[in-house]
């Protein structure tokens, strides 16, 4: 492909993007495709001869968009919000246009400098704690996902543990971590990745609210130390995937001081949520974890993957993965006075994905990026009104922010068949969880171009479904 083909077809293809947007409602929000079916428009060898890029691009259309679950429709309510935005698509493409190795400091000093000039930002913006900034001991890096992040966590946190911080620490105990009933399955994934073993993670109650019962936590701690195992680590959760729970930090962060464990808080979606004062209920006690992480590519308008991490001590995460091979020392690493981001993550390489958050947070700036949150919440709380209006209905627990969870009181069946009625119609996709064993329905608001209309529409059609089941 010459320049001129490339600066063609670009074009080309930020005009279908711009149309696709334009146009996306058109389109069954869930994929109404079968198993196998994408495959059998495929042929089974690759191309020997090279095709025009035409046929590549029709192929687009008759190949790839049958299978597309559409996250950024309007009427996607499901699992949790995937939004973009035109100005971090744009960076996206000059990040791959760049195509930066950004491993080292030394490899492309901007790569890394913006990164950690971005990541300080979002402390001043979310109203984070100052022992997260990169001018003092911590600092923040972009991981692939909260789950990549978790890891780390835990891995630093293990090592920290193993050192026994200048004193001996017993090698013979098995170690052994906690988390909520309602966490996210990545921390199981990961004291499976990092040696602990999916069986020393404790599963910690939840209380009325879903949230961790501190309670159980302390007599599960207890009760490890009495067995001689070793507690190290606790991994608290703002905003759980089934309800958007909250832990209590303070309590949880007050009972790992006292035995000496880390603390790691996964924000996941509800995170973005602190760019308005009022809901930096969210963090409460967060000054007191060792690491967080959110994801700007759940809520904050810039497109997946793009992980916020942060510890409070840098040294413990580069105690634990990092490594320096002789191909890859330099002048710069060896002076001390740059950040190799390779050594605060899992693979080696890493992509230039600060431009598309740093793109996203200049175009839209504090006041677009707050309003853009506001407005979400507000549906969601118009949405809950509707919802408590209808007698047939009950809202499961007290919904905050954009996700409202509820269920029809005609039993699980009833809730079920509603939500597959409505999601094979195309015209909405809404998912489910578990709740003390009852199917409940999620509803989650945040899809940039959702509005007051959509959601009105949606849940007409959703309480046309169980009335038809009743």
């Amino acid at each position: 492909m010459t320049a001129d083909e490339f600066r063609h077809f670009g074009r080309e293809i930020v005009d279908w993007i711009a149309d696709y947007y334009a146009t996306v409602e058109k389109y069954p929000v869930r994929s109404q495709v079968k198993p196998g079916e994408i495959c059998d428009l495929l042929p089974g060898s690759p191309p020997e001869e090279p095709e025009p890029f035409e046929r590549i691009l029709a192929d687009v259309d008759r190949v790839v968009m049958p299978g597309i679950t559409h996250w950024q429709s309007p009427n996607f309510y499901g699992y949790f919000p995937a939004n973009t935005s035109y100005p971090s698509i744009l960076g996206e493409l000059l990040s791959a246009g760049l195509g930066v190795q950004g491993m080292s400091w030394s490899t492309s000093p901007a790569c890394t400098e913006l990164e950690t000039r971005v990541l300080d930002w979002l402390i001043d913006l979310l109203g984070l704690p100052e022992s997260f900034r990169s001018t003092g001991s911590g600092g923040g890096v972009i991981q692939d996902s909260a789950s990549s992040a978790t890891l780390c966590a835990m891995l630093a946190a293990r090592d920290r543990h193993r050192r026994g911080a200048g004193k001996t620490v017993d090698s013979t105990g098995v170690l052994t971590a906690y988390a909520s009933k309602d966490a996210h399955s990545s921390v199981s994934k990961a004291a499976g990745i990092a040696g602990i073993g999916r069986e020393n993670l404790r599963t910690i109650r939840c209380s009325a609210d879903r949230a961790m019962d501190v309670t159980d936590l302390r007599d599960q701690i207890l009760a490890d130390r009495q067995a001689g195992h070793q507690p190290f680590f606790v991994c608290a959760i703002a905003g759980t995937t089934s309800t958007l729970a909250f832990d209590p930090l303070e309590e949880i962060g007050s009972i790992c001081s006292e035995f000496g464990l880390w603390l790691h808080v996964d924000g996941a979606m509800a995170g973005s949520a602190a760019v308005c004062p009022e809901f930096r209920f969210v963090h409460a006690g967060l000054e007191l974890a060792d690491s967080y992480c959110f994801n700007p590519h759940k809520w904050l308008l810039t497109n997946f993957d793009c992980d916020c991490f942060y510890v409070k001590d840098r040294n413990d995460l580069l105690e634990a993965l990092s490594i320096l091979p002789e191909y890859l020392r330099n002048a710069a690493t060896d002076s001390g006075l740059v950040i190799d981001y390779r050594d605060w993550q899992i693979p080696l390489g890493r992509r230039f994905r600060a431009l598309k958050l740093w793109f996203t947070m200049r175009a839209y700036g504090a006041r677009g990026l707050r309003e853009h949150i506001r407005r979400h919440v507000a549906i969601a709380s118009a949405l809950r009104e509707w919802i408590a209006a209808d007698s047939g209905f009950e809202i499961v627990r007290t919904p905050r922010l954009n996700l409202v969870c509820f269920r029809h009181r005609g039993g699980d069946e009833i809730n079920r068949r509603a939500m597959e009625q409505v999601n094979s119609t195309g015209r909405m996709f809404i998912t489910h969880t578990s709740v003390d064993g009852q199917f409940v329905l999620r509803f989650c608001v945040g899809q940039p171009n959702t509005t007051l209309d959509h959601v009105r529409a949606s849940w007409e059609l959703l309480a046309s479904a169980f009335h038809s089941l009743e």
